[in-house]
């Protein structure tokens, strides 16, 4: 035997053995040999160029005027809006007027693109309101460009009320730099560069008041949003999002953005509770999904620059609350976004300083470029999601016989354009992410069954719609 006949014997043991333990990973995968020809890793989506092009026009100075402009009101205590003795161009009212303005200002700027509006109402007097008081949030609406997909809305906000040590204290000095001028530059910057854009879908953004006083005003506009029936599909809420700097410390990151998601979601009836425990679904409410598709943006967007969202899998940090709380009440997907580790000698303090210790939550511990960097990511989820076909709808698995295959169905999203198509998704039971991917053609007449060779006692399923650009929905479990 020669030499070369040697090397190609050698060569095709390789080979065989390579197979050999491919098809050991394949088969611990997906539990059949051939099927893993059909289905990848979950990998990135292809970035968008008009969407990146957007998220090259966020400013870090026009992030830095936006904050320093409202940290200029000198308190904007909710009940600040009751006062008539603050100096002129002081307080929450005024605040309210200047973001209305810039809203108006962005919608000049794209031919009057922007519905801008107020909610403005009287909450009564409560634990920390001290009398009946006004409230206004500011927001404005554009309007997608699909009379079909225009229903379905995507709302990111942040809260432009502030308060310092004493909650009721409606005069003095509450700077609020990061909690949370710093949400709202995240709002009005995404307004500013997707304002540009011609989406399918409809995006809100928003700055509410009464954040600190209960999620007063949130709870109204959540309450508006379901009364007039918004397909709110998804709430991004950014609160304390200012990658707090202060000297010294070494353990905050700037790499990293919390994103905080309930599993269990807070206006589940009895026997939607009885459904989730019944198939081990704690982890796939819709909160959780769209905490899911930041991640996955993000790898597409913003992981080049070393920035990424990290899921945290409660709906939010221990003793706290936020905005996206009263959404979820409500029954919308809502997440709440966050700086990784935040100082709380600079959140709801007065500003002095004590031994040494500077207090108060003031614009030089935020960090611009991080905020932008925040504002890049909300930018690009809520683009994709208002760019992609939707959520399909009565995603259903099949469970009329034992088998070892697994069949789900469903139907398409409401004025889903040619060229949608659909993928399933799995995941191991204990994994936090979706693992593989299989590409699905649409069915006839808008509706779609596929069967896999795969136990659904094994793993969880999820289906999302794509349209011919790549744009991903979010997903939906059967």
């Amino acid at each position: 035997m020669n030499l070369l006949k040697l090397r190609r014997i050698g060569m095709f043991l390789l080979i065989g053995a390579a197979m050999v333990f491919l098809s050991a990973v394949s088969l611990s995968a997906t539990e059949h040999p051939d099927y893993q020809m059909h289905a990848v890793p979950a990998a990135a989506a292809p970035a968008d160029p008009a969407i990146a092009g957007a998220l090259r026009q966020i400013s870090e100075v026009r992030i830095r005027q936006t904050i320093e402009r409202l940290v200029g009101f000198g308190t904007r205590s909710t009940i600040s809006s009751m006062e008539t003795d603050l100096p002129a161009g002081q307080g929450v009212t005024a605040a309210a007027d200047w973001i209305f303005s810039q809203f108006e200002a962005i919608s000049k700027d794209c031919g009057g693109c922007l519905e801008v509006k107020r909610d403005t109402f009287t909450n009564p007097a409560a634990d920390r309101i001290p009398k009946p008081t006004t409230i206004t949030n500011v927001y404005a609406i554009l309007r997608g460009n699909n009379p079909a997909a225009a229903k379905r809305m995507y709302l990111v906000t942040g809260h432009y009320d502030s308060r310092d040590s004493d909650t009721m204290d409606d005069h003095g000095a509450a700077p609020g730099a990061n909690d949370d001028a710093s949400g709202v530059a995240v709002s009005m910057e995404c307004a500013r560069v997707l304002s540009k854009l011609r989406l399918p879908a409809s995006l809100v953004f928003v700055a509410v008041a009464g954040e600190e006083q209960g999620l007063n005003g949130s709870a109204h506009l959540a309450k508006l949003a379901k009364e007039e029936g918004w397909q709110l599909e998804g709430v991004l809420n950014n609160d304390i999002v200012g990658g707090n700097t202060t000297p010294g410390d070494t353990l905050q990151r700037k790499d990293r953005v919390r994103v905080f998601s309930e599993g269990i979601p807070a206006s589940a009836t009895p026997e939607q509770l009885r459904r989730i425990r019944n198939l081990g679904q704690a982890d796939d409410a819709p909160s959780r999904q769209l905490a899911r598709a930041m991640a996955d943006v993000g790898r597409t967007y913003v992981a080049s620059s070393g920035f990424s969202p990290f899921l945290v899998a409660r709906a939010d940090r221990y003793l706290r609350g936020g905005d996206h709380t009263s959404f979820n009440r409500e029954g919308f997907a809502a997440v709440r976004i966050t700086e990784w580790r935040e100082d709380f000698n600079h959140q709801h303090q007065n500003v002095r300083v004590e031994n040494g210790v500077q207090y108060g939550d003031l614009l030089q511990f935020v960090d611009f470029g991080y905020v932008a960097k925040v504002a890049g990511l909300n930018a690009a989820t809520l683009a994709t999601l208002a760019a992609s076909p939707g959520v399909p709808s009565e995603v259903k698995l099949v469970t009329t016989k034992l088998d070892n295959d697994t069949t789900v169905s469903w139907k398409a999203p409401e004025g889903a354009a040619v060229g949608t198509h659909y993928e399933l998704l799995w995941r191991e039971t204990t994994a936090p992410d979706w693992q593989y991917i299989q590409s699905v053609p649409a069915g006839a007449d808008g509706a779609t069954t596929i069967t896999v060779p795969i136990s659904k006692d094994n793993v969880f399923f999820g289906v999302r719609a794509v349209d011919a650009a790549g744009h991903r929905g979010l997903v939906v479990t059967p």
